[in-house]
């Protein structure tokens, strides 16, 4: 692995989200942002992204995912697609997730997410504060998604394609709400795992999955 330090990069960000990438795109390197999302959920996969963006796209309302709705962030999908060189995306299901755990199955997704780029990128911004297995060089960025156009743009790849598998998956178990809470623990999916009891796609090491009922009641009211 070889990863670097964010030091490198001086001067005021404010706000600058091609902070990171405009002193690397000088150097003519190939970059790709990566991010993740699901990694909190009860149930249903986590999806990683990786984006390669060319220097003169335009996604003046790009951000963290997390911080869009979902119609801004269903806006910016296509725009992110039409727009980048290339995109990957990488799913470890709640199966994998429970047999080893949710970081490394993390890292996996994300190293997926980058071999299925069409391209081998220089360099990785990647979300957060661990490394993946490659040989690249990459720098991860706590809090990416919020001070990189191409980490954000793979927060927002991510977070749709996940979202729009849980929607698939809603249809076969309506009772959890997944269409409303994409499979994180909220008070109406724990009262359904406490009513029904977890499916075959809830990660089961998580707290809330296989508690006794005591407990889904307790967190149903949290």
């Amino acid at each position: 692995m070889k990863s670097q330090s964010v030091d490198l990069f001086s001067g005021p960000r404010s706000g600058d989200l091609m902070f990171f990438e405009r002193p690397l795109w000088r150097r003519g390197r190939i970059i790709a942002g990566i991010d993740e999302a699901g990694r909190g959920c009860l149930a249903g996969p986590v999806v990683a992204a990786a984006v390669i963006l060319p220097p003169d796209i335009e996604l003046p309302d790009a951000n963290d995912s997390k911080l869009l709705t979902d119609a801004q962030r269903r806006t910016l999908f296509p725009a992110i697609l039409a727009g980048a060189i290339s995109v990957g995306i990488g799913i470890r299901s709640a199966k994998r997730i429970d047999a080893s755990n949710i970081l490394e199955q993390t890292k996996e997704a994300m190293l997926e997410a980058v071999g299925k780029l069409s391209m081998t990128p220089d360099v990785l911004l990647i979300d957060g504060n661990q490394q993946i297995r490659t040989h690249l060089t990459q720098y991860p960025i706590v809090k990416g998604d919020q001070l990189s156009l191409s980490i954000a743009a793979a927060s927002i790849v991510a977070k749709v394609t996940r979202d729009d598998i849980m929607l698939r998956l809603h249809r076969r178990y309506a009772c959890y709400g997944w269409d409303a809470n994409k499979g994180y623990g909220t008070p109406g999916h724990f009262e359904a795992l406490r009513v029904y009891g977890p499916t075959p796609l809830h990660r089961f090491t998580y707290r809330g999955v296989s508690e006794p009922e005591e407990e889904w009641i307790t967190l149903a009211h949290t």
